[in-house]
């Protein structure tokens, strides 16, 4: 499919980044399923190995395979699967995923950030908990909603679908499919301080707008659903005094 036409009132631009950032696209299942946003991942210029379709539809096998229950998938939102999770689901959950806690500890050249620009990405490290939305899928859709989330999550193997201990108001303890990061991943960025983050943030944009967007629509999100990220609002207000000082340069 074709990307959509611009009109460009000035020069053409010859980098593929800052004319994909005039494009703004969005998730949605279509442009998942399409492919869009896998070509403007592979036309950004990020050198980096995107996982093939046998890769992704082989992890899906294994992840039905080792289902606790079929009659019980959950799937686990922390960033932007809590806000436009692109998904169809029969149950949404408040919860906590326990043994895991959300930190920006991925590098993005793609995305939110550039190769010259990279941003930072959220993703479940070990320790702790972790509050965000519990997804249940139909039993009848199971390969075609995993397809769907696993095209969008593992363009590249950054991220490792895990199954994750997780508890919910007034229900037993269940297992949801949670995107866990891969440390062995070459853009996995470790524990920075907060300083680079805050700067890093303020900084980047990429295909899919800028990585502040991405960290104030997140911790939004949480404080609406009840569940505010006390480390992430504090990030975001720190790193909106950061573009603000950038701006006046």
């Amino acid at each position: 499919m074709p990307l959509p036409s611009l009109r460009i009132d000035r020069e053409p631009l010859s980098d593929p980044v800052e004319l994909f950032l005039m494009i703004q696209p969005v998730i949605t299942r279509e442009s998942i399923l399409n492919g869009t946003i896998r070509r403007l991942v592979e036309q950004s210029g990020d050198d980096g190995r995107l996982m093939t379709d046998q890769e992704r539809k082989q992890i899906v096998e294994n992840m039905i395979e080792t289902a606790p229950s079929l009659n019980s998938m959950w799937v686990f939102g922390y960033g932007s699967l809590i806000w436009n999770p692109a998904l169809y689901f029969t149950e949404k959950k408040r919860g906590t995923v326990h043994g895991y806690h959300r930190r920006f500890c991925l590098w993005s050249t793609i995305g939110r950030g550039s190769p010259s620009r990279p941003g930072l990405m959220l993703g479940l490290e070990r320790g702790g908990s972790c509050k965000g939305i519990f997804y249940k899928i139909d039993r009848r859709e199971i390969r075609t909603e995993l397809d769907i989330v696993f095209r969008r999550e593992l363009i590249t193997a950054a991220y490792r679908p895990t199954w994750v201990s997780a508890r919910v108001l007034g229900k037993s303890p269940f297992k949801a499919i949670a995107f866990v990061i891969n440390r062995d991943h070459n853009r996995y960025a470790g524990m920075l301080d907060d300083e680079t983050v805050i700067q890093t943030i303020a900084d980047a944009k990429g295909t899919l707008g800028s990585c502040s967007d991405y960290l104030y629509e997140t911790v939004l999100q949480l404080e609406n659903l009840g569940m505010p990220d006390r480390r992430l609002a504090s990030i975001a207000r720190h790193v909106r005094q950061k573009e603000h000082e950038l701006a006046q340069r």
